[in-house]
């Protein structure tokens, strides 16, 4: 999977569990954005820093499980829709 920190977006504080526990390829953003399913990530101010693309539901589905594992809630969970270009998108219920 290729991961991509967006320009002027400040990382959350928990990015660091997230680059620990998912075997992540530092790309850009436009290379992730043509990856088949993309997972947005949400720092603390609510703004999307992060993006992680899959080529294979397989691996968006791991993905998924670990960012649930670290206590992340998916804000796309119960929708099919894309919104902001992701098709799930994670963020720390505060």
């Amino acid at each position: 999977m290729k991961t991509s920190l967006l320009d002027g977006k400040k990382p959350a504080h928990f990015d660091k569990h997230i680059i620990g526990n998912l075997l992540l390829n530092a790309s850009t953003p436009e290379l992730v954005r043509q990856e088949k399913l993309i997972i947005g990530i949400r720092n603390e101010d609510g703004e999307i820093y992060r993006l992680i693309g899959a080529t294979k539901h397989n691996s968006f589905m791991n993905a998924v499980e670990e960012l649930f594992d670290l206590g992340l809630t998916d804000e796309l969970e119960d929708s099919d829709e894309l919104v902001e270009g992701c098709d799930a998108i994670f963020s720390e219920v505060l």
